[in-house]
Parts: C-alpha cells; structure tokens; sequence
C-alpha cells in the first residue's frame, strides 16, 4: 500500500527490523526529512554525526548504513535511485523562515512536522535530531561554503531503506522553498 504526505506536512509510524521503507518522490524535486528513534528506547535516535564518521562520507546513499548516537545500524540503504541526500542541514524550523528568509509570518517547517507528529511516542521537539534530507541537493565549495540548489530527483525516483531495528520513524514532505527549487509537492512512502 502507498501512502501520501501533502505538501509542507508530515507522519510518523513504527516499523520492525527487517521491513523495508521505500520513500518515493512522485513529482520530482521534492525533499523528504527523515528521522529515526529505536522503538524500545526512543533516548536511541538517528546520528548525522556517527553515520557520517563511520561511513566515511557526506554523500550517504545506496549500501550505507544510518547509524544512532550508541553506534548502532539503525537502517541500511539498499536501493538510491537519485543518489543525493544531505545529512548536513538541520531540519527547516519557525526560526529558519526568520533568520534566512527574513520572514516574521508563520511558516510551516519540517521540525515542526516532526515533532508534532512525534507526540504520539512521547518524543519531545528537544529530541528530534538532525534529520537524514532524502533527495536534498546541498552543494559544498572548496572555501567550505554550502549551497542548497533544487533536488536532483526526477518523478518516480525512491530511495529503499532496511530496519536494522525496531524504529520509530518520522517523515515529511519539505517546508522549505529553497530545498524543493520554489514549490511543494507531496511524498509517498511504502512499508515492505
């Protein structure tokens, strides 16, 4: 069965070790923010930190692992048919549509997306950690300097993941106008 996340909304759900996740992007160039929390114990969550030492590289896709912050396989990426993810940025919030946008006026955001979706498990805005930017497009210059340009996905592409554990998971359709080249769109999502 296929799911849709609307526009500038998100879910969260359990899934169990050994299920797949296929996150698919219908239209194409639409950014999904991920994260993840051990269903057993939730203190347990997804790592940009760990998965991007233990992997060795900030261009995360097919045969890499998402890792938590005990070290743990959280996920494993067994298909990446756009083959760009960030695991840079955070997720986009109320204070990123103030401070980068200049905008004072309420903003769906991702971070918001979460962690009201979160609530369900007793998972506080506190907790959410930076999320894994399925088909975000960040760009990096030899000066270190980062630059978000419209995903590369085109419509169709999907990204599968395999529970290495019991998670909670928390997806989104992206907020942000410059993550998604200026418009929103939805993003489906399978359970295996």
């Amino acid at each position: 069965m296929t799911y849709k996340i609307q526009p500038q909304t998100g879910t969260a759900f359990k899934i169990k070790k050994g299920q797949q996740l296929k996150v698919i992007d219908p239209l194409g160039e639409q950014v999904s923010d991920m994260v993840l929390f051990n269903a057993e114990d939730t203190r347990e969550k997804i790592s940009s930190g760990k998965t991007l030492d233990f992997e060795e590289t900030i261009i995360i896709t097919k045969g890499h692992f998402l890792w938590s912050n005990r070290s743990n396989k959280m996920m494993k990426i067994l298909e990446d048919t756009n083959g760009r993810n960030d695991f840079l940025l955070a997720p986009c919030s109320p204070e990123t549509f103030q401070i980068m946008y200049n905008n004072p006026d309420y903003h769906p955001s991702c971070f918001e997306n979460l962690y009201t979706n979160l609530r369900q498990f007793e998972i506080t805005p506190d907790e959410v950690p930076t999320a894994f930017n399925i088909f975000m497009n960040v760009q990096f210059a030899e000066d270190g300097r980062l630059t978000v340009l419209p995903p590369l996905s085109k419509s169709g592409d999907y990204i599968v993941f395999e529970a290495e554990m019991d998670l909670i998971v928390a997806l989104t359709a992206c907020s942000a106008e410059d993550s998604n080249g200026g418009t929103f769109k939805p993003i489906n999502y399978e359970i295996i």
